[in-house]
């Protein structure tokens, strides 16, 4: 793995770079997990059952999103290559074929899931109490499953053109709908859970709708169709299969974290919730300088600058390094009040301190796991990291299953012992990304891979 912080912050010749897409990434990834954390702020009022089915649901729609990010960052990688080598109305017909693929997939994973929703939350250990509001922001959240994915295939053609800007404006005006429609429906006009599912609804309809705009306006100015193409769905599925196999063998162990957590108890699984939440938002700003990796790589190898990319990525994980001490020394300084904002109550609170003190210690090595995983993908290193992915998961299922037999329900530190077996899944993910990224296997130069 390159070496990390050989260079002083700031003062480095990619910086500019990197920080014109990471910055404006940043805030726009933060926005997302800010929408749950809104929801979670406003339906933790309502009581620990409805926030734990807020928990369960909210993976189950997590996993979904999940499995189809290939949209997003496969779109990234390949219009990104063909940016740099100059073919810019290339890399635009290869994002409107995703828009039809993210509308297709939309589709039949909303009705889909609307259908399996019981099914899915019974099979994430949800009690009789969870239960029912788990599958009320379920189904109702499953009708914006076509514009979620549109927002991902946008997105993806957007930063594959170097523009972060576009995203953060839409991420924000989508944030600023939900939180409103949020605080509305289920506050002002008293509809429960059920009302923070449609304010999301509203929210990323919206979203979508300006990403439609964006991409086939520009489609229309380079003279690119905006007509479906099977071929071109096809090549957009098949490209991303790898991306699908990596994205399953990560939603598997987040939603075996949840489903142990589940069967801990309603208390564990709604302080998890808070903490996967804060950790998921923490990831995301994080993510933003692997989302810029994405981009950067995937135009250095275009134009075929290897010393680029290589320069390019050690700075990177200079970066990851630096963010994770900071964000560490943070969520450990504010563990001890991080319950307040969400209402719950003391057992919650005291199970949600623990957990933050893993999370705490986590984050440098999150910085460096985010940032290797986000360039290797900018590198079209699909098929490495799907395989990756797949054994790091193995490694970390029979450590979920000894907190799940071995730690009694009823000790204090039942939920900490998760998250640290959490912490062993981290550690694998950095072996196998670092041994890769010290290599030259995954530096394919061109503008396809």
């Amino acid at each position: 793995m390159p070496r990390v912080l050989s260079a002083a912050p700031f003062r480095h010749a990619h910086d500019r770079e990197i920080f014109s897409l990471a910055v404006p990434t940043f805030f726009a990834l933060v926005s997302e997990p800010l929408m749950l954390l809104v929801d979670t702020a406003v339906v933790g009022r309502l009581g620990t059952a409805t926030l734990g089915g807020l928990a369960v649901a909210s993976q189950v729609l997590l996993t979904l999103a999940g499995l189809c990010v290939f949209l997003a960052y496969g779109t990234t990688a390949a219009v990104a290559r063909k940016y740099g080598a100059g073919d810019i109305p290339g890399g635009l017909r290869d994002g409107v074929q995703g828009l039809w693929l993210a509308l297709l997939v939309g589709i039949g994973l909303g009705v889909g899931g609307w259908v399996a929703a019981p099914l899915l939350v019974e099979a994430l250990g949800a009690s009789e109490n969870v239960a029912p509001p788990a599958i009320t922001y379920l189904r109702i959240s499953l009708i914006s499953t076509p514009a979620l994915l549109l927002i991902l295939a946008g997105t993806g053609v957007l930063r594959g053109l170097q523009d972060a800007r576009t995203p953060l404006v839409v991420a924000v005006g989508s944030n600023v709908i939900n939180a409103g429609l949020c605080a509305l429906f289920v506050l002002g006009l008293g509809w429960g859970i059920a009302g923070a599912a449609w304010a999301t609804v509203a929210a990323q309809g919206a979203g979508a709708a300006v990403y439609l705009a964006i991409v086939l306006r520009a489609a229309g100015r380079q003279g690119v169709s905006v007509r479906p193409v099977w071929a071109g769905i096809q090549r957009a599925a098949t490209a991303g299969f790898a991306l699908l196999l990596r994205t399953a063998s990560l939603r598997i162990v987040l939603l075996v974290t949840t489903a142990v957590a589940a069967r801990l108890g309603d208390a564990q699984i709604a302080a998890h919730h808070v903490a996967m939440q804060i950790w998921s938002l923490l990831v995301f700003a994080m993510d933003a300088i692997a989302i810029a990796g994405q981009a950067i790589i995937g135009r250095y190898l275009g134009a075929s600058d290897v010393p680029g990319t290589r320069a390019a990525t050690r700075r990177m994980l200079e970066w990851g390094v630096m963010l994770g001490l900071v964000f560490g020394v943070l969520v450990f300084a504010v563990s001890p009040w991080a319950a307040v904002p969400f209402g719950v109550d003391p057992a919650v609170a005291q199970l949600l301190t623990g957990a933050l003190l893993v999370v705490a210690i986590m984050q440098p090595l999150s910085g460096v796991v985010m940032v290797l995983d986000g360039i290797l993908m900018g590198a079209g290193d699909q098929r490495y990291l799907a395989w990756a992915s797949l054994w790091t998961m193995i490694a970390y299922l029979p450590c979920a299953a000894a907190v799940l037999w071995l730690v009694p329900e009823w000790a204090d530190w039942s939920l900490t012992a998760l998250w640290a077996a959490f912490g062993v899944w981290m550690v694998a993910r950095g072996l196998t990304l670092g041994v890769r990224a010290h290599g030259d296997a995954w530096m394919v130069t061109g503008a396809h891979r």
